[in-house]
C-alpha cells in the first residue's frame, strides 16, 4: 500500500503540480470560477483568483471536476499505482482483493468513480470553453482515465464497472439519460456567460444546471 500510495501521489502531482497552466486549464474546463458568484456555499471557492493550485479550496475542487464529468480527484493516480504494482504482485493485489475488506471497499469506490466518468461529456466542455493550447491537458487526462479503468477491469475480470453491483449500477443508469441535456445547457450557459458576465439570467441557469447535475452524480464534493 506504501508503495501504491508514492505511485498514486508522484502521478497526481505530475498532472496538477508538473504543469504551470494546469490550474488555468481547470478553471476554462468546468464551471470553477463561476462558483465564488453563486449562492451554493458559504465559503468562497478559492483564496486567490490568480494564484496555483494551492490557492483552491478542497470543496469545489472535488465538485468542479465532478460537473465536467473528469472527476480527477477521485481516481487519477490510483489505476497507474495498481497497474505497477500487480505487474510485480498480482498474487498479492488478488489476495487483498478477497481477504481485505478495506482495500475490496477501496476498488469498490473506485468502480463507482469510473462508471461515472464521461470523457465524451468532459470532450464537449474543452471544444466549447477551453484554449486551443490548453486543450491536450484534456486529452491526457481522457487517456489515463481509460487506461486506468481498463487496468481495474483487467484486475476485477470484468467488461464493465459494477458489473457485481447491479443495484448501483441500475440506479445510475437510470439517472444518466436526464444528465446530458443538463451538461449541454451547462456548456452552453457557461461559454454565453464567460462571453456576456453581465447577464444574471445565465448565472440562473448555471445554479440549476450545477444542481441537477449533482444530483444527478450524488457525488457532488
Amino acid at each position: 500500500m506504501e508503495v501504491m500510495s508514492d505511485e498514486s501521489c508522484a502521478t497526481y502531482r505530475q498532472y496538477v503540480q508538473g504543469n504551470d497552466d494546469f490550474v488555468k486549464y481547470f478553471r476554462q474546463a468546468t464551471p470553477e470560477q463561476e462558483l465564488a458568484s453563486l449562492p451554493l456555499g458559504s465559503r468562497p471557492s478559492k483564496r486567490k483568483s490568480d494564484g496555483g493550485i494551492e490557492s483552491l479550496r478542497a470543496i469545489p475542487w472535488i465538485f468542479a471536476w465532478t460537473q465536467n464529468r473528469l472527476v480527477v480527484p477521485s481516481r487519477l493516480g490510483l489505476g497507474s499505482a495498481i497497474k505497477t504494482t500487480y505487474q510485480t504482485h498480482a498474487s498479492l493485489i488478488k489476495e487483498m482483493l478477497q481477504q481485505w475488506p478495506y482495500f475490496r471497499s477501496r476498488i469498490s469506490l473506485t468502480e463507482m468513480v469510473y462508471s461515472k466518468a464521461d470523457s465524451k461529456m468532459s470532450a464537449l466542455y474543452d471544444m466549447s470553453l477551453v484554449d486551443d493550447s490548453l486543450k491536450i491537458m484534456g486529452d491526457d487526462l481522457r487517456e489515463q482515465l481509460v487506461q486506468d479503468k481498463q487496468t481495474l477491469l483487467s484486475i476485477l475480470g470484468q467488461k464493465e464497472p459494477l458489473e457485481h453491483d447491479l443495484w448501483n449500477l441500475n440506479s445510475f443508469e437510470l439517472r444518466r439519460p436526464y444528465l446530458a441535456p443538463l451538461h449541454l445547457l451547462q456548456i452552453e450557459a457557461l461559454k454565453r456567460l464567460r462571453a456576456q458576465p453581465e447577464h444574471s439570467e445565465y448565472e440562473q441557469v448555471l445554479m440549476v444546471t450545477m444542481a441537477g447535475i449533482a444530483t444527478g452524480m450524488r457525488n457532488t464534493g
